[in-house]
């Protein structure tokens, strides 16, 4: 690998790297194992994508609080017969939601809620059974080291977590004058998505290449990277507070919220953290706020790889990740103008996360720019090569 100096070493670990691949010359059946692999986990990757969608479609419809009992295996089956449903309608009529926002709607109305959330429950479950089946399945052949099986139990083990997570969310939308879940388990529950999507993505990408390219200059661009990757989870998780409040459909004109940049109610509750969490125009705000932040640093992370004449791959994956946060932006000004509406908001929230795997795609590619401090050779002893700094050339 080429150093960046006399002596010099290229760090080449990152959160969530896989480490103990061979290098460029190993055989072809390895190869394609890895590949195989790496399909696998950006497929559930995918499934995830799919279920965030599901979820915001189910928020903004109404359709969370439809189902009233949690049962991970019998829930598999969608009510059979007319009685199932007349028992669940019956449940139905007994939580907020229906007495203060759907009074009325019979029993054809309350299907088209169910079938959504039922669609929801059960992609998460499809989920589990995706990563589950092919791990056994690709563990008994071989095709997963031994180093890699505990993480990826981890993060199966997460994935049940978040199931118990989701029921926990919904069970706050049955307490009473509730109308909605809780915005601050909405907000777990998305942080929690969010994790495993990157832990897996960033799995899937390490698996296919886990041989890092050394970039000299790189080094600001990929702290420029990081740091927009941090500003994005924060707006995202401020987009989560945002849909959870509703405050999406209060000041719906954009940049100037009554007739100034910052709202003239900001910062009217005390304590501080209440206001942030509470005061409806504060949360639009902090997310409007965030989000520029996160488009002004990806604008000047895709300038910095400009200048740094990054090779084809680092920049593609910095131009798609420049691409994509334009795109979000402009769905989050149209959203907000228009008053949150279903396609919108939805569209909006599945931006998102394909903005936030641009970000991590970006990330991954810049990882082998950082220089290591040189060690002095010890006498005798040859220097020791590390399996992750190798690579071709």
């Amino acid at each position: 690998m080429v150093a960046a100096g006399r002596g010099a070493r290229y760090d080449t670990t990152m959160p969530f790297d896989v480490r103990d691949f061979p290098a460029a010359d190993e055989p072809a059946g390895v190869q394609r194992q890895r590949r195989l692999v790496a399909v696998w986990l950006f497929t559930v990757c995918g499934m995830i994508l799919v279920m965030v969608v599901l979820g915001g479609a189910t928020r903004l419809t109404g359709s969370g609080l439809s189902i009233m009992e949690w049962e991970p295996l019998r829930g598999v089956l969608p009510p059979l017969s007319q009685h199932d449903w007349e028992k669940l309608f019956a449940l139905y009529r007994k939580i907020p939601q229906y007495t203060l926002v759907n009074h009325g709607f019979g029993l054809a109305g309350f299907k088209q809620i169910f079938w959504l959330e039922w669609i929801h429950r059960l992609w998460g479950r499809l989920i589990g059974l995706a990563f589950l089946l092919p791990l056994l399945l690709l563990w008994a052949r071989g095709a997963i080291s031994r180093r890699l099986v505990p993480r990826l139990l981890v993060i199966f083990a997460l994935g049940g977590l978040q199931g118990l997570v989701g029921w926990f969310m919904v069970a706050s939308g049955f307490e009473a004058d509730s109308t909605a879940v809780s915005p601050y388990r909405l907000v777990i529950h998305l942080s929690l998505a969010l994790v495993l999507y990157v832990a897996i993505l960033w799995t899937g990408l390490s698996v296919l290449r886990p041989v890092p390219q050394a970039i000299p200059g790189a080094r600001a661009a990929r702290n420029a990277t990081g740091l927009a990757c941090g500003l994005l989870a924060l707006t995202i998780l401020a987009g989560g507070l945002v849909a959870g409040t509703h405050a999406g459909l209060i000041d719906n004109t954009f940049p100037l919220m009554q007739g100034s940049l910052v709202p003239p109610d900001y910062a009217r509750l005390h304590p501080l953290l209440r206001d942030l969490t509470q005061n409806l125009p504060a949360v639009q705000f902090d997310h409007r706020l965030l989000a520029t932040l996160t488009a002004a640093t990806v604008l000047a992370t895709l300038a910095l790889g400009l200048h740094a004449r990054l090779p084809r791959g680092p920049r593609l994956a910095v131009a798609a990740l420049g691409a994509a946060v334009l795109v979000q932006y402009g769905l989050g000004v149209a959203t907000l103008l228009n008053a949150v509406p279903p396609a919108l908001g939805i569209a909006h929230q599945g931006m998102a996360v394909l903005l936030l795997t641009a970000a991590v795609v970006a990330l991954h590619a810049l990882r082998g720019g950082r220089p290591w401090p040189a060690r002095p050779p010890v006498p005798g002893r040859p220097a020791p090569v590390r399996l992750e700094q190798a690579g071709p050339g």
